[in-house]
């Protein structure tokens, strides 16, 4: 987004039950199962989810404990949490095929460490991390309001609450802000689709969503009236995978910046963190979230490359966008080589991604989300390189 001027910037974001959601979170409970029997295994899980349907394909090397018929039974669970227990998809009555097959040996030879030989990444790619002073969390405004919406509305109805009674799973959200010289001052429009039950009216559904969205966005940033849009077609009964196939890793700008970054275009959920378009873009966002977070710059975007089968990184790159407070992005670069091992082993070791960490991410944004120490999540949001890279910068 420009530093000068004034211009409009619009994200959006999808809840938990949204059809390709629905598919990211079977991915990660399938990469979750493997990882608690063997926290070495090797997943590449995709997930296709239509009405009363869901198919499992793609690759594993994991223990054979970790069974089709336990990993179809964890799909019902998923599927019941969420919340879908409607004629066109329900977790009780949707038919699962698992088609999960061993990984290729040609990746695995490339991948596995043998001899003086590292671990090499599980595929080539650049992926991107990305941090700014816009919010508290450091992502992007438009993004994380567009998130926060859906997730209060998600968190009202897993709690039964009376003020959102009628409304199912599936939903969307849009939010376009207004800015100013590079800085957010307000939203100018906001739009909010909500499946619901049958019966439910247009006007209905808005009067109980606006003290909602309204909440969720600073004071004073609540747009007019007539550009807050709740449900525009009218009707949203049939949704979730009944209404739409789902599909995993259709929702990767969703997952990022929100259109505000660069994106690599590799997807996360359901793979393994060998697999540097996960592992990666975790530690590229960790590194960027460290520089802004230590008063280096406002924005701050990081790219990294790989080839598969090498372990080390082709290339680092950072643009501070102008905002670098005189940070020079070649010393950045020098100092960030020193503090982080940005190896496909070294980024799982920092991160200690080896672990059953990841249906949390699979709804509401991989980034700008709260490290948690009990459970081991979201460890990529740390900012502990923060008083380092200040005596690096001298600050």
């Amino acid at each position: 987004m420009r530093d000068t001027g004034e211009y409009l910037f619009t994200s959006e974001s999808v809840s938990e039950g949204h059809p390709d959601k629905v598919a990211d979170r079977i991915s990660d409970t399938v990469l979750d199962a493997f990882l608690t029997a063997d926290p070495y295994s090797r997943v590449a899980c995709e997930t296709l989810v239509t009405t009363n349907r869901v198919v499992l394909a793609g690759e594993v090397r994991g223990p054979g404990s970790v069974t089709p018929e336990y990993l179809m039974h964890l799909t019902r669970l998923a599927i019941h949490d969420i919340g879908y227990e409607q004629e066109g998809f329900h977790w009780q009555n949707a038919e699962i095929a698992c088609h999960l097959h061993a990984q290729s040996a040609h990746i695995a030879q490339g991948v596995d460490a043998a001899g003086n030989k590292d671990e090499g990444a599980g595929d080539q790619g650049i992926m991107f991390g990305y941090a700014c002073t816009e919010t508290p969390d450091l992502m992007p405004a438009p993004l994380y309001y567009a998130h926060l919406i859906l997730r209060r509305i998600s968190e009202m109805r897993r709690a039964s609450d009376l003020a959102v009674k009628g409304l199912l799973p599936d939903a969307k959200s849009q939010v376009t802000l207004r800015y100013i010289d590079g800085k957010p001052v307000g939203a100018t429009s906001v739009v909010v689709s909500t499946q619901h039950e049958e019966g439910m009216e247009q006007a209905e559904i808005k009067r109980l969503l606006r003290p909602i969205i309204e909440s969720s966005l600073p004071d004073g940033w609540m747009c007019p009236d007539n550009e807050l849009y709740v449900n525009p077609t009218g009707q949203f009964v049939i949704g979730g995978p009944d209404g739409d196939c789902g599909l995993t890793g259709r929702k990767i700008i969703v997952d990022t910046y929100g259109g505000a970054a660069p994106h690599g275009g590799g997807a996360f959920s359901g793979k393994d963190p060998t697999k540097v378009d996960r592992s990666a873009a975790y530690a590229a966002r960790y590194v960027a979230k460290n520089v802004v977070a230590a008063g280096l710059a406002e924005k701050c975007t990081m790219q990294v490359s790989y080839a598969i089968g090498v372990s080390k990184p082709l290339s680092v790159y950072f643009d501070l966008h102008g905002s670098g407070r005189d940070v020079d992005e070649v010393k950045l670069a020098k100092v960030i080589d020193g503090l982080v091992n940005l190896s496909p082993r070294g980024i799982r070791e920092h991160l200690h991604l080896n672990r059953a960490i990841y249906v949390p991410s699979s709804a509401y944004g991989h980034f700008g989300r709260t490290p948690d120490e009990d459970a081991g999540t979201f460890t990529w949001e740390k900012t502990d390189l923060v008083d380092e890279l200040k005596r690096a910068f001298g600050r």
